[in-house]
C-alpha cells in the first residue's frame, strides 16, 4: 500500500482531522541515514507528524520545518515538508542504541531528552513563522499537543506510531491529529476523551493494517467524518549538484583553496537524504573562481 495522508471535517464542520500512514516513506528515511531502531523510532514520528501538518499549509510553494534540540544522545531531529506530502529529514546521531523503556518499547523519549521542540513556517513573508516550545516528555505526539495548544490555542489530539520489524525494517508507521475548531461544541471534548480512553493505542491499531481511515473512525465513533482530500506522502529531497555546489561556495574562499590544494577529490553528503556528491580538483577550481568573483 502507498503511503498517504486524508484530510477533512467531523462533527458538522466543528473537527479537523489528519490521518496518514507513513511506512514507506520512513524505511526509505531508515535506509538512507542507516537508522538505529530507536532513531528510526524518533525521526519516524516526527515525519509522520510533519507530513500532516504540512498539509495544513494554504500554498504549494510553502514549507514547514520541524526542529527538536534534546539533551539526549540522539542530539536532535530535523525534518522539512511541503503541502503535498513531500517529506524529507535526518538525526543528528543516528547510531544512538539505548536499552528498551520500562513498557518494553524504544525509549524515543531517552534518546530526545529535555529541550525545545520550533515549528517554522516559511510562507513567502520577508522573514519565516517561528513558533517554539519546551519539550514536555520527548514522546513528540505529546510534544505536538502541548505546542498546539500553548502556541497556536488549538485543542487538539496527536498520535504517533512507529513499529520496527525484526529485521531493524520498519513494519508500520502512520498516525492522526484531531483539532476542535473555534466555537466548537464543548460537549465533543467529552465524546472524544471517551473514545480515546477506550481506543487502542495508534500502535497497536497500525500492527492490525488499520488504514489512515479507519484510525479516524477509531478515535471519532459516532462522530461522522467527511474526507475532502486524500494525498500520496513520499520522501523526497530537491537537493543537486547545483545547492551542493552553493553551498560549498559559502564556506569561504580559503577553505576552498585548501581543498584546492590537497589535490583529492572532494566529497560532500546532503543531511536530509545522505546523497552523496564529489568534487574533483578541477571542479573545485572551477568554484574557486566562482567564489572570488
Amino acid at each position: 500500500m502507498n503511503d498517504y495522508i486524508i484530510r477533512g471535517m467531523a462533527a458538522n464542520n466543528q473537527i479537523r482531522v489528519f490521518a496518514t500512514t507513513t511506512k514507506n516513506t520512513v524505511e526509505e528515511a531508515r535506509q538512507r541515514h542507516q537508522t538505529s531502531p530507536v532513531a528510526t523510532a524518533a525521526l519516524g514520528r516526527l515525519m509522520t507528524a510533519a507530513v500532516m501538518m504540512g498539509n495544513m499549509l494554504k500554498d504549494e510553494q510553502d514549507l514547514l520545518t520541524l526542529q527538536i534540540k534534546g539533551s539526549g544522545p540522539l542530539g536532535g531531529i530535523m525534518v522539512t515538508t511541503n503541502s503535498k506530502a513531500e517529506v524529507k529529514g535526518y538525526v543528528h546521531n543516528p547510531d544512538v542504541e539505548l536499552p528498551l523503556n520500562a513498557e518494553g518499547k524504544l525509549d524515543v523519549s531517552g534518546a530526545i531528552g529535555l529541550g525545545i521542540l520550533n515549528i517554522i513556517k516559511d510562507i513567502g513573508l520577508k522573514k519565516p513563522y517561528v513558533g517554539q516550545t519546551h519539550l514536555v516528555s520527548g514522546e513528540i505526539a505529546e510534544d505536538l499537543t502541548y505546542y498546539f495548544a500553548s502556541s497556536e490555542q488549538i485543542p487538539s489530539v496527536v498520535a504517533l506510531g512507529v513499529l520496527i520489524d525484526k529485521d531493524l525494517s520498519v513494519k508500520q508507521a502512520g498516525g492522526f491529529i484531531i483539532q476542535l475548531l473555534p466555537d466548537a461544541d464543548e460537549n465533543l471534548i467529552d465524546i472524544l476523551e471517551k473514545n480515546l480512553i477506550n481506543m487502542p493505542s495508534v500502535t497497536a491499531l497500525l500492527e492490525e493494517n488499520k488504514s489512515p481511515e479507519e484510525l479516524l473512525e477509531q478515535v471519532l465513533g459516532d462522530l461522522d467524518f467527511v474526507i475532502h482530500e486524500k494525498t500520496n506522502a513520499r520522501f523526497y529531497c530537491n537537493c543537486n549538484t547545483n545547492k551542493v555546489e552553493k553551498a560549498l561556495i559559502s564556506v569561504g574562499k580559503k577553505d576552498i583553496l585548501e581543498m584546492i590544494e590537497d589535490g583529492e577529490p572532494v566529497e560532500l553528503a546532503c543531511h536530509f537524504c545522505n546523497t552523496k556528491y564529489t568534487f574533483s580538483v578541477e571542479e573545485l577550481s572551477e568554484i574557486y573562481q566562482k567564489a572570488i568573483r
